[in-house]
């Protein structure tokens, strides 16, 4: 089902922001926000999680070409463990929000918790699955991500960052076992963690 459009004659120019890769092991998190244009509606937007692989690049694609703007913005393995994945993960939306090359008026963002920006920001719980913006930045933000692990698989080969993307599958836990800890990996995640204190 396609997700509502927002109609509101006083919001100006809204982005829709979300992030991918609060649960990996490895790798940052990554978030994206993309401010659609009315006159070039996307066909099929929804959860990315509900997309197979082909429909989030192909999707992807189109949001890229079709939407006023769009940006990614991250925060790396050692400032997740710095500052824990909730605060990371405000900052890379943050980050995302910065990068667009376009004023948002008003940003509405997948979730419960919304990163301190300027202009007017608004949380939605199940985002991602209602407002048209928030779903094309959670597609965003999946596929962005996804391709930096596939770079990764080839830096630290062994760990079968290709194929899990760094989350907590039963072999990504063997490769920590056999290969130890590498630089991308959280170390304030308890697996990893565990591995280091042992």
């Amino acid at each position: 089902m396609q997700p509502a459009v927002r109609r509101d004659s006083n919001a100006g120019i809204v982005a829709g922001v979300d992030e991918a890769g609060r649960g990996p092991l490895a790798g940052p998190v990554a978030a994206a926000a993309v401010i659609l244009s009315p006159d070039v509606p996307i066909a099929g937007l929804r959860d990315s999680k509900q997309l197979s692989v082909a429909r989030r690049e192909m999707l992807a694609a189109e949001i890229r070409a079709a939407a006023l703007a769009w940006a990614v913005g991250w925060a790396d393995a050692a400032e997740i463990d710095q500052m824990n994945i909730l605060q990371a993960s405000l900052l890379a939306m943050r980050r995302a929000v910065l990068a667009l090359n376009m004023e948002p008026d008003h940003v509405l963002v997948d979730g419960n918790q919304c990163p301190s920006l300027a202009c007017r920001v608004e949380a939605i719980v199940q985002g991602d699955c209602t407002v048209a913006a928030i779903s094309a930045a959670s597609i965003l933000a999946k596929v962005e991500r996804d391709a930096l692990m596939q770079r990764c698989d080839q830096e630290f080969p062994g760990y079968g960052f290709g194929v899990h993307k760094g989350y907590p599958t039963q072999a990504h836990l063997r490769a920590l076992e056999v290969h130890g800890v590498c630089a991308i990996h959280r170390r304030s995640f308890a697996p990893v963690r565990r591995l280091l204190e042992s």
